[in-house]
């Protein structure tokens, strides 16, 4: 596809505004001063110093940035030509931008930003997974009310799922299943015999065996790995969170509630999600799950890009693109295909665009709740604790997340993950046990609360 052609070079740019200048949030600042299309004069976060001091880490003079407080300094700003810095997004959703682009990663400020823009007829690039995996279906069902749009947004795994996906169904390609490499590699040192990931390195005797295992069994070798490793976090929330997102965009499902994530050198990747007929680890059709990246040091990552298995139903094809390099499982049945990057904001500009100058999500039309990310307890949780996210990941001790059949909030329905964080327990939570909404002490002031209500009176 060529991009000039799709999108044009003669267009007026589109005016965007950003929530949330962490690390996404800066990243898409920066490339936006340099993308010809896209304008970002408007930046928000929690203190409008903050997004001052970003906007002038970015080049920006001190001269042409105007920290603002009121919509009115909003306003007389904008007619400047200044850059926008502001604590809250009510103040700026006066001015002529047409895209909002929720990046807080916070849920309910994430919320409350895409209800706000909504309403004011802004179209909303949903960084924020947090946000989609509890509300997502029913801020899109929102936009389309208000003649607005919700875009999942490339630069991160999602969008760039839905991308390949709908890729492969329009080549007619029969997808097995989907989905991406975790953020962390595992990188073997057989010199040495240690694993590293995410800045931890152990000890693993006997692992140097498993590297390039030609005849056992994927499942056994999945196993073995996995023990060898225990000592290194397999499961992440947010993995888990991206595969939600996906599954409510494309009707896919999972395997496993809380997902397989075998370690996987890439060329295994088509053996491992294969079917079970096949010598793989599935049972179920057009599977979401996750594996983490195993690599020798020195070697190629995977780069936490995104995949699809497809079947080879033409053999004398496949061998031919197997003799190209292309990974294809030992039965040559089935065959992984993969974009191995996600670049955060430095590539949002491509879904940015599609709905500022095309009027079309990157992700489904119209996605639905297929599946909840609830919270699990992995261990006992007393009564009154506390839920508390916390660092990067948004974790929350002592509870893990499962991808379960999307349901209508209830006593005894599992919380969703993001709307238990932050709340208090009401009543004690046994170790190996969903955390159900009755045991939760949910805000009725929330935002968030508020709107998953609303979506599950639209869906169910």
């Amino acid at each position: 596809m060529n991009y000039h052609s799709y999108f044009g070079t003669q267009a007026e740019p589109v005016e965007c505004c950003i929530v949330g200048t962490g690390g996404f949030g800066r990243s898409f600042l920066a490339q936006s001063l340099k993308t010809p299309l896209i304008s970002t004069r408007v930046a928000v976060d929690l203190k409008a110093e903050t997004a001052a001091d970003v906007l002038r880490g970015l080049g920006i003079d001190a001269a042409r940035i105007a920290v603002c407080a009121t919509a009115d300094e909003t306003k007389a700003a904008w007619e400047k030509g200044f850059f926008i810095a502001a604590g809250d997004i009510a103040i700026v959703l006066g001015l002529p931008v047409s895209v909002v682009v929720e990046a807080t990663g916070h849920p309910e400020a994430g919320a409350r930003h895409c209800r706000l823009a909504i309403d004011a007829g802004k179209h909303v690039a949903l960084v924020s997974k947090e946000v989609d995996s509890v509300v997502g279906p029913g801020l899109s069902l929102r936009a389309r009310q208000n003649n607005v749009i919700v875009t999942p947004v490339d630069g991160d795994q999602p969008s760039l799922l839905m991308g390949l996906i709908t890729w492969a169904e329009v080549l007619g390609l029969d997808i097995v299943a989907a989905g991406k490499a975790s953020e962390y590699d595992f990188v073997f040192d057989p010199e040495n015999e240690t694993l590293t990931s995410n800045g931890k390195t152990a000890a693993v005797p006997g692992f140097g065996d498993l590297i390039e295992p030609t005849t056992a069994a994927v499942t056994e070798i999945a196993a073995r790995r996995g023990a060898i490793a225990e000592s290194f976090a397999q499961r992440a929330v947010p993995d888990l969170c991206e595969m939600t997102l996906v599954a409510n965009a494309s009707g896919f499902t999972v395997d496993r509630a809380a997902l397989h994530a075998p370690i996987a050198r890439i060329t295994e990747v088509a053996d491992f999600f294969s079917p079970r007929a096949s010598g793989g680890l599935l049972d179920t059709p057009r599977s979401l799950d996750v594996f983490h990246c195993l690599r020798l040091p020195g070697e190629v990552s995977f780069a936490g890009g995104v995949f699809v298995t497809v079947r080879c139903d033409d053999a004398e094809t496949w061998a031919m693109l197997a003799e190209k390099g292309h990974v294809v499982s030992r039965k040559g049945d089935v065959a992984m295909l993969y974009i191995p990057r996600h670049l955060l904001g430095v590539e949002a500009a491509t879904s940015i665009l599609e709905v500022g100058l095309r009027g079309v999500s990157s992700g489904a039309t119209e996605p639905k709740p297929v599946i909840d990310l609830v919270a699990h307890a992995d261990a006992d949780i007393a009564a009154g604790t506390v839920l508390t996210a916390s660092g990067h990941h948004h974790s929350i001790v002592d509870v893990s997340a499962r991808m379960v059949p999307a349901a209508k909030l209830g006593d005894d329905v599992p919380v969703p993950f993001y709307l238990a964080a932050n709340r208090k327990l009401k009543r004690a939570v046994r170790a190996g046990r969903p955390i159900l909404c009755g045991d939760v002490e949910l805000d009725e002031a929330s935002e968030l609360l508020s709107l998953r209500r609303q979506q599950d009176k639209a869906f169910f």
